[in-house]
């Protein structure tokens, strides 16, 4: 083979594709299916009347089929600007909006605008495998601070790692991996701790819509000159059901939006244009079906609380929107190769802690992640009668 780029050579593949693998030749008996809690995303496609719509755009508005904005339908930017607003409370400006192709670019586009290679951006473990993934190939260190308590990452300790070379703090919430939503308290701290330190606070909301919270989430939106620190992410993906479509936002500054224009005319030229048309028609027109879908995944979420409270040996370290985090009970076992046995053994796929934790961690061996919200409560129930089935090695 020829070279390489080392920085995309050591980096481990993405979590979800690798544990593809683990089903391959294996049969599955028609009455014992597989269930899969591996990968957080809608099992099923977005509610007729907006694939109707959808289908409408794509058969009568000539423009869906051709290059749009860079950053995103002026329509769609301003639409969320509005919800964001409605949201939290806050003034927010199309012109401090940007469409992308899905979350993960927004937060491709934002590390872009703030790092170079050789740089660090502090990120909490366990972390989401992509932003990891994004940093390594990037050249840019990823700098893990360990999660406290309930999953809870300490700004104090956070600060301890703040060098001359760090860029950035992420933060998600609800999040991923974990569940946990965190404090609005918390996340103002880790703003003003960037703030001091000259930083950027990027905070990944892909899961907003599922926060168990009536209250805003934050007040980040309402601090004086929040773009200038504050960086937030957001999908469509998940409150629509339009993961194949690819749409995705970041809001921040008017200046960094520049920059950000840059990065997505070199990657996508523009977002989907269909897409996001079908995330303006969700915006406008599904409020009460996502109000719907809350309270089904809230309804999920303390099934799986009950579940793992009578599951002996198993403790439950954070649940929330779309993910259970928890720590098996078979001391000794690697935590992948626990999912793996478990896809064998119980016809159960899920993500050990492995994968989203530093390289030789002792806490990811111990740990699993289930994203419980792709299964229904009948799915929910058999998940816990084949843990409680699944023996020791």
């Amino acid at each position: 083979m020829q070279h390489v780029n080392p920085n995309l050579a050591r980096t481990r593949p993405s979590a979800v594709v690798e544990a593809k693998k683990w089903i391959e030749g294996v049969r599955f008996a028609p009455e014992r299916p597989l269930i899969n809690v591996s990968q957080a995303a809608p099992a099923t496609p977005p509610p007729r009347a907006l694939r109707e719509a959808i289908a409408e755009v794509a058969l009568s508005d000539d423009s869906a089929h051709l290059y749009g904005p860079v950053l995103g339908l002026p329509g769609l930017r301003a639409a969320l600007a509005r919800q964001i607003g409605e949201i939290y409370g806050a003034q927010v400006a199309p012109g401090q909006v940007a469409i992308t192709s899905g979350c993960n670019q927004a937060f491709a586009a934002a590390i872009a605008t703030l790092a170079a290679p050789g740089d660090a951006v502090i990120v909490p473990a366990p972390w989401y495998f992509n932003h990891q993934m994004w940093l390594e190939i990037s050249g840019i260190e990823t700098v893990p601070l360990g999660s406290g308590p309930g999953l809870l990452p300490d700004p104090a300790a956070a600060e301890a790692l703040i060098t001359a070379r760090t860029r950035a703090i992420v933060l998600v919430t609800p999040n991923n991996p974990g569940g946990v939503e965190y404090p609005a308290d918390l996340v103002l701290a880790f703003h003003d701790l960037a703030r001091a330190h000259g930083l950027a606070l990027i905070v990944d909301e892909t899961y907003r819509d599922f926060d168990s919270r009536p209250a805003p989430a934050h007040q980040l939106f309402q601090t004086p000159d929040w773009d200038e620190t504050f960086i937030h992410l957001y999908s469509f993906s998940k409150a629509y059901r339009l993961t194949g479509h690819r749409v995705g936002a970041l809001a921040t500054s008017p200046a960094r939006m520049l920059e950000v224009e840059k990065f997505l005319d070199t990657m996508a030229i523009c977002p989907n244009q269909i897409g996001q048309r079908a995330a303006l028609w969700g915006i406008e027109n599904l409020g009460q079906w996502l109000a719907g879908e809350r309270a089904e995944i809230l309804a999920r979420r303390a099934l799986i609380e009950a579940g793992f409270a009578g599951l002996p040996g198993w403790r439950l370290l954070g649940a929330g929107a779309y993910f259970a985090y928890v720590e098996h009970p078979f001391a000794g076992e690697p935590s992948e190769a626990l999912c793996q046995r478990m896809v064998r053994e119980i016809g159960v796929l899920a993500l050990p802690g492995t994968m989203f934790t530093p390289a030789g961690s002792a806490s990811g061996g111990r740990q699993l992640r289930i994203a419980f919200a792709n299964i229904d409560a009948d799915g929910i129930a058999t998940l816990f009668e084949r843990l409680t089935a699944l023996g020791s090695a």
